[in-house]
């Protein structure tokens, strides 16, 4: 009797410990936010700006995780797979979520089932740079040397499918150009072998070029949006430097795995928001060519799944394949 009694009293503190935690209020513990790329990228300095706010916020810690790889794909694989307990964000560009998708027959997650969107942090320019010693100075430049030396020329990105690439890819169809693509495993990287010469130019976040640009060791030709950033008054966009009709705009965004609570993921939205439209966070997001978008978690899904759609229009049209 004494022995059942025991287990007994065992089993009924492992239902007490069990309640305590699952009552216990969110945030309790660590929050891992992860990177689907390498350090130095512009998701990756996104998410250290959000998560040195988000943290005293919140209570508790964000840490920041790195997973690159396969265009963001390994960390998007290890969130799909996480506990659904608010616990693991992760930064999503529309490049895993809407592009990846139609490039990857075999992917390890659904990027429309797997997640639930939490809201956008931002939307803007990329920026057309090139290696400081390449003799372009103008984008007519650049296209006059690409056109002068076919499949000899380079530009890198971050990963097959990112929006770097896509953009890149945009900028060669309508110059009519051959160039070589050299994806990396994150935007630092391609950025330090641009300056290193490994590649001739790039198309990237104001994040990681700015920085290069205003140290001299590379050169900005134009921006990508439909009009000039504060930032960087002097460079016209694509579209001015004899390309009309050009225009591309990235965005960033954090979303959740599927089936965190909906009480935390409004919570995690309104926070980032109001962190994002305060006078500092639109400054930070000018800076880089961007501006807030903090969507609400439906509004941000609905648009995911129409540039999911979009996407896979033009990929299979394009007969884009990974590489």
């Amino acid at each position: 009797m004494k022995r059942l009694a025991c287990i007994a009293f065992a089993a009924w503190l492992g239902l007490v410990d069990t309640a305590t935690a699952q009552d216990a209020p969110w945030p309790s513990k660590p929050i891992r936010l992860v990177v689907p790329g390498g350090t130095g990228g512009v998701t990756d300095i996104r998410a250290r700006w959000l998560g040195e706010r988000l943290g005293p916020v919140l209570g508790q810690p964000i840490v920041v995780e790195n997973r690159a790889g396969a265009g963001g794909n390994v960390g998007m694989e290890s969130v799909a797979r996480s506990a659904p307990d608010g616990y693991t964000l992760i930064v999503i560009h529309q490049g895993i979520m809407t592009i990846n998708p139609h490039l990857y027959p075999k992917l390890g997650y659904d990027a429309l089932k797997d997640f639930v969107p939490v809201t956008r942090v931002g939307m803007g320019s990329l920026l057309l740079v090139v290696n400081a010693e390449l003799p372009a100075k103008t984008v007519p430049d650049l296209v006059r040397l690409a056109k002068a030396s076919p499949g000899k020329l380079s530009f890198g990105s971050p990963g097959v499918g990112t929006p770097p690439h896509l953009a890149g890819e945009l900028f060669r169809r309508m110059a009519g150009i051959e160039v070589i693509h050299v994806p990396f495993k994150g935007g630092g990287q391609a950025v330090s072998d641009l300056i290193g010469g490994h590649v001739n130019y790039s198309i990237e976040g104001l994040t990681v070029t700015l920085p290069q640009v205003k140290s001299g060791r590379l050169r900005a030709l134009a921006v990508t949006g439909p009009r000039r950033v504060s930032s960087l008054p002097d460079v016209p966009t694509i579209a001015e430097s004899g390309m009309p009709g050009y225009e591309y705009q990235g965005w960033i965004g954090i979303a959740a795995p599927a089936g965190t609570p909906r009480l935390i993921v409004e919570r995690l939205y309104r926070e980032i928001a109001t962190i994002l439209n305060t006078a500092e966070g639109r400054a930070w997001l000018a800076e880089a060519g961007h501006e807030p978008h903090t969507d609400a978690p439906d509004v941000f899904a609905a648009a995911i799944r129409a540039e999911h759609a979009k996407w896979g229009e033009i990929i299979r049209e394009a007969g884009i394949k990974p590489e």
